[in-house]
């Protein structure tokens, strides 16, 4: 890892590093995060070293509060060592890149809608918790509230390798504000997670395939926004996938960031395809499907959040809304990591 750093400290040294700005914040992204790894192992093992300090002083003196403190001391370094040993697991091909995230209304009509609004504030909350930046590429407003789809970034060191826990559908159970006699209803939200792409990585996409159409932008972004047609829909015709952008007041820019979300769409196309073929090969069962319900949040008749995969649970559901969803990705990827097919 020292190697690593070493090298990338080289090429952040660059005089020409600027001349290519993606590169370069690249650079400087993986030189922070292999600075970031470096000084939380070297914080490990301060840790190890003062408990044993500690507690080579309680067993020599009998002291008790000492004995507390080294106990304490144990046990928060062992939480900051479980806390690596998942940073470790998150060795995947991209897990180190930024996340590119869609969320989509599903059964449930206006509470479905809702629903999607409600989960794009569960990330947006989870990523500020980490230090993670994130940036809307395209909303889709429903037509009485909430979003019929949104589509946004989240941008820091491993973002995707956390957030791919959270692909599938997940599951809204509450009293509905939108019904006048207050029953309980049921809603859906299917989320997607694709890893933002390096411009280095080679995706079989042929511009010629792309049928790019331009509309008005809707919704806040002011009048300049609302009178020209800055907005982009790309569609890639030989596989029907189709992505949207209209954050941006250039069309340029937008057409720009709608192709980079098309190659990272085509790329986890192709290798959820090369997984599948594999699992038939080898003649397993495995369900390459990301439709499966994956987590259900209960508001009443009490609160309740369970993830169907683990079975980790979570009694505060607000708080989980509120972005605590660190228990469940630990326990997704831990699952995954000991091949538990979750």
């Amino acid at each position: 890892m020292r190697a690593r750093l070493e090298e990338l400290e080289r090429e952040s040294a660059r005089p020409d590093l600027w001349d290519d700005r993606e590169k370069a914040e690249r650079v400087l992204r993986d030189k922070s995060g292999v600075e970031r790894e470096l000084r939380g192992y070297e914080e490990l093992e301060r840790g190890l070293e003062d408990t044993e300090v500690l507690l080579e002083l309680a067993e020599e003196e009998g002291d008790e509060e000492t004995l507390r403190e080294g106990a304490e001391k144990l046990l928060a370094t062992d939480r900051a060592l479980g806390e690596a040993e998942l940073r470790r697991m998150l060795g995947g091909e991209h897990d180190a890149a930024n996340a590119i995230v869609s969320i989509n209304a599903g059964a449930g009509g206006t509470d479905a809608c809702d629903w999607a609004e409600m989960l794009l504030r569960m990330y947006t909350r989870w990523a500020e918790n980490h230090g993670y930046e994130t940036a809307l590429l395209d909303t889709q407003h429903g037509d009485e509230a909430g979003m019929r789809s949104v589509t946004f970034t989240v941008k820091g060191d491993h973002a995707f390798g956390y957030l791919k826990a959270e692909e599938g559908v997940h599951r809204l159970v509450r009293i509905s504000p939108f019904d006048s006699q207050s029953r309980r209803h049921t809603a859906f939200a299917s989320v997607s997670v694709y890893p933002e792409l390096d411009e280095a990585i080679e995706v079989d996409l042929d511009e010629k395939d792309l049928r790019v159409d331009t509309y008005r932008s809707s919704g806040a972004g002011g009048q300049h926004v609302n009178k020209t047609d800055s907005a982009v829909r790309m569609t890639h015709l030989p596989t029907g996938i189709v992505v949207q952008c209209q954050n941006e007041r250039s069309q340029h820019k937008n057409r720009a960031t709608a192709l980079k979300i098309m190659r990272a769409r085509l790329y986890e196309r192709a290798r959820m395809e090369r997984e599948a073929e594999l699992a038939a090969a080898r003649g397993e069962q495995k369900q390459i499907d990301f439709g499966s319900q994956i987590r259900s949040y209960t508001l009443h008749p009490q609160q309740r959040v369970k993830d169907h995969r683990t079975g980790t649970e979570a009694g505060n559901a607000e708080g989980v809304l509120e972005g605590a969803i660190d228990d469940f990705i630990r326990a997704t990827l831990l699952a995954r990591a000991a091949g538990g097919g979750a």
